[in-house]
């Protein structure tokens, strides 16, 4: 597999959004970046109007990923930047284009106020069928207040001495997406903020009083899961300033307001291969949603 990061291009202002964050990932990597352009072929009476045809559309699929690597080029020298161009359903397309990549990197565009952010069907269909990780960044006018400029005016969404935060299942950790944000974290020279959230048993929504024991008792438990979890991880990046949490409340929810001092939300997708067909979990989701950075899907069994 070549090692690359990969950004799906439209020429909207999430996909440059999108290409920059792959770019400066790049250069912590030592990666190249590769553009891929995907071109849905216009059905047959649309592509014979005046106005829609097929030379009009080739010109767009060709300048769209060239400038844009050009754009590439001079705001991060040093950066490998190619550019392909594919046909086909872009969904489709994409998810084939992961499986050669090291990352897979999407834009996703912004709603605004308390609207969180919309994760097209392209992109949620990516998600959900491909098995290498998938960042999605989003370019909108809160990300613009948070982040630095960079010369051409996109809104930066690198965002440095900001934690990676780390979404985990305490009843079920996966090395998968723990590997990724601990190395996320190394390359950033940054803290890893790790999150747990949980409700209690199903049997106090009846109106039973949590027992301040039976909470203590929980609490401890996800503690020792968590600790034994993480423990191969901080022994390989010692050097990585580790902050554990485990607190009560709803996982989407702690997740996405800690997002709003992170530099990064890893979160996992537990690949489903069956014929129930492809999935991404109700935290995941709500994540991709809602939360203020941009934020890793990792795939795991």
């Amino acid at each position: 597999m070549s090692r690359t990061i990969t950004v799906g291009l439209d020429g909207s202002p999430e996909s440059r959004a999108a290409a920059d964050w792959a770019a400066r990932e790049a250069q912590l990597s030592g990666l190249p970046v590769k553009l891929v352009h995907v071109w849905e072929p216009v059905p047959e009476p649309m592509a014979q109007a005046p106005l829609l045809g097929g030379e009009t559309h080739q010109h767009w699929s060709e300048r769209i990923p060239r400038e844009s690597a050009e754009g590439l080029r001079l705001r991060h020298p040093g950066v490998e930047v190619t550019t392909e161009q594919l046909t086909g359903r872009p969904a489709e397309v994409l998810a084939r284009a992961a499986k050669d990549a090291e990352l897979l990197v999407l834009g996703s565009r912004g709603l605004g106020g308390i609207g969180g952010f919309l994760v097209g069907s392209v992109g949620l269909a990516v998600v959900a069928h491909t098995e290498r990780p998938v960042v999605l960044v989003r370019a909108d006018e809160q990300a613009a207040g948070r982040h630095d400029r960079d010369p051409a005016g996109i809104p930066s969404v690198a965002v440095p001495l900001r934690p990676v935060l780390l979404g985990v299942d305490a009843a079920g950790p996966d090395a998968a997406p723990i590997e990724f944000a601990f190395d996320a974290a190394a390359r950033r020279s940054v803290p890893l903020r790790v999150l747990h959230g949980w409700n209690p048993p199903s049997y106090y929504a009846y109106g039973m009083a949590l027992d301040p024991e039976v909470t203590k008792m929980l609490v401890q438990s996800d503690a020792d899961a968590l600790a034994e979890a993480l423990s191969p991880w901080r022994q390989k990046y010692p050097d990585i300033e580790v902050v554990v949490e485990s607190r009560f409340g709803s996982p989407s929810l702690l997740l996405i307001d800690a997002s709003r001092e992170a530099s990064l939300v890893v979160v996992g997708r537990r690949v489903r291969r069956s014929s129930v067909g492809a999935h991404i979990g109700t935290v995941t989701h709500a994540v991709l949603h809602h939360a203020t950075a941009p934020v890793a899907v990792v795939a795991h069994d």
